[in-house]
């Protein structure tokens, strides 16, 4: 292991994101109030808004301790070669290097799915158990992770071997071919995905004839909003959260609600929610994000390009060969400051947009008071943060705080 430039500014990255996030998770619960905001009087009592601090508190201490966790096991495993093992072990095993590739990713991942396995039960099965969240048995975890485990093996491992052997047997303008493909991939994934991958983890039902029906598809022809079906989610089988969406790119969209949704709200506070996915839609949303994460599958790969035949960056993890697949892990620990600069500046664009589609909710409807008051009962039902500190927000948050979004409906003038 050399000492070198890359060392440094690897391990300086690694730990001072890290204390970066310890202080911004600080900050978020010295802002906790004690006193519920005016907004939400009638809305929580003294004992619920109680449950929405202790349940803050709760998860932001176990994010502070799985993350420490998480970088211990990061740094005690490159301080103690186990990169120049690993490495070794799969250049013994293999002649190829695309499976010598396959055999180190997917060494790593598999270790990571296994460092986090005991904190997911913990947060399951403790933390959301305690706050009356978690419905999930144990046998419906274990099958859920088997699902994504092997759904993840297959798309991911197959991705990988696609561009372990595009830049194999590339030239200098490979990460061209690379990002093309990979995003021609992400783009039929996006497609795919809701009619294929969805249906393996949740049962979606046609909804009911009714009042609730009736109205959204009357919205969405007011609004030129091709619907394709209305489905309900069984979210409660895991969750007694809520939420909301719609799937499907082109003109027909099915809109889904989570079960847990429908027997909180009025109906017109869910067509005002329904309305708010509507106007990401109308607003362009989904496709400006698809473009930015597309742009920043092209920036990744293009400096991958030349970083990854660095020798001063596998020394720096003490590894003497100078395989791609280890080149591309590396680059992606050495990414990693550029890449939470761009998730700070894309949460910009999210919160924006999710402004944006407040308000043509709110116009829309021509019901204003029906948007705040679904989103004071979303903030209830999954015990969200009314104020959270503007450090921990611009960090992680791709929606504004709620009290926010409140008052820039309120201030409109309909």
């Amino acid at each position: 292991m050399a000492f070198n430039f890359y060392f440094w500014i690897i391990l300086c990255s690694l730990i001072g994101f890290h204390l970066l996030d310890s202080a911004a998770g600080w900050l978020n619960l010295k802002s906790l109030k004690a006193t519920l905001p005016e907004e939400f009087k009638g809305i929580y009592d003294e004992t619920e808004y109680r449950r929405l601090l202790d349940y803050s508190r709760a998860t932001s201490r176990f994010e502070f301790i799985d993350s420490t966790f998480n970088l211990g096991v990061l740094l005690l495993f490159w301080f103690l070669g186990g990169y120049r093992f690993l490495n070794g072990f799969a250049e013994s095993l293999f002649p190829s290097p695309i499976a010598q590739g396959m055999l180190f990713m997917g060494a790593l991942w598999i270790g990571h799915l296994l460092i986090n396995l005991p904190f997911d039960l913990y947060e399951t099965f403790v933390i959301e158990q305690k706050f009356g969240f978690n419905k999930t048995t144990p046998r419906l975890f274990f099958a859920d992770l088997l699902k994504s485990t092997l759904l993840g093996a297959f798309l991911g491992g197959g991705l990988l071997a696609l561009v372990l052997a595009l830049f194999e047997h590339g030239g200098p303008r490979i990460w061209l071919w690379t990002w093309i493909v990979t995003s021609t991939l992400l783009l039929l994934f996006a497609y795919i995905a809701p009619a294929v991958i969805l249906p393996l983890f949740n049962k979606f039902t046609p909804l009911d004839e009714g009042e609730l029906k009736t109205a959204i598809l009357e919205y969405g022809k007011t609004q030129d909003f091709p619907i394709a079906g209305l489905f309900v989610m069984d979210g409660s089988r895991r969750s007694t959260k809520s939420n909301a969406f719609f799937t499907g790119l082109g003109r027909m969209k099915k809109i889904v609600l989570f079960d847990t949704l429908i027997g909180n709200h009025t109906v017109d506070e869910l067509v005002a929610v329904l309305a708010h996915e509507i106007g990401h839609y109308k607003r362009h949303h989904v496709p400006q994000h698809l473009a930015v994460a597309v742009a920043n599958i092209g920036v990744f790969l293009f400096l991958a390009s030349h970083f990854i035949h660095s020798r001063a960056l596998f020394e720096a993890f003490g590894v003497e060969s100078m395989p791609v697949y280890c080149g591309l892990a590396f680059f992606l620990i050495f990414y990693n400051p550029l890449s939470r600069l761009l998730s700070v500046l894309r949460g910009f664009q999210t919160r924006h947009h999710e402004f944006e589609a407040d308000r043509f909710a709110a116009e829309t409807t021509r019901h204003p008071r029906a948007m705040i008051d679904a989103l004071k009962k979303l903030s209830k039902s999954n015990l969200s943060n009314l104020a959270p500190h503007p450090l921990y927000v611009t960090l992680y948050h791709s929606h504004p705080p709620v009290l926010q979004r409140i008052k820039a409906i309120q201030a409109l003038a309909i």
